[in-house]
Parts: C-alpha cells; structure tokens; sequence
C-alpha cells in the first residue's frame, strides 16, 4: 500500500477523565497502530489528552442533518426519557 492509498482516520480525544472523547481532526495512516501513535504525536502535543480513539473514516456510518426529523421523531413522543422531572444538583459535575 503506498502513502496515496492510506485510509483516513477520524480522531476522537478525551481531554479529561470523566469527559467524552471529542473529534479534533482527521489523519492518514497506513494502518490502525500507525493511525494512533500519529494521533498521539499530532493532537496530544501539550499533554491535553488522556484517551484517544482513531477510527478509520470509512467505517462509521451516520445520519444526516437532513433526516432530523424523520429519523429522530419516533422518540420525541417519550418525554419518559428526558431528564426534565428532577433537579439537577449543583455539586453533580459534568451530567
């Protein structure tokens, strides 16, 4: 495989424990170990990151902005899952 054909990858970093992995970038790899290491050296320089996930682009799958509706509607009737009954307490970080 030459450097041409290396898939993409999607990079996902946790900035903090307790916090979601957040996208910050896309890269080139020849494989998944190259992918993560280059994440590591590219998006993690100052330290910031605690936990990297790389996932090559061509394997996620997602719905579109414009199937909001149709595709998020059937749960708009079950306000049981919201968390809109109870209060929230302050002291309660990142919920």
């Amino acid at each position: 495989m030459t450097k041409k054909n290396w898939p993409l990858y999607e990079v996902f970093v946790r900035g903090k424990r307790g916090l979601n992995h957040v996208h910050v970038g896309s890269l080139h790899a020849a494989d998944d170990e190259m992918a993560l290491h280059n994440a590591r050296d590219v998006y993690t320089r100052r330290n910031e990151g605690v936990s990297i996930w790389v996932v090559r682009a061509d394997h996620i799958t997602a719905s579109s902005p414009g199937e909001k509706d149709p595709f998020f509607a059937p749960a708009g009737d079950k306000v049981y899952r919201h968390p809109t009954f109870y209060a929230i307490p302050e002291d309660v970080p990142h919920l």
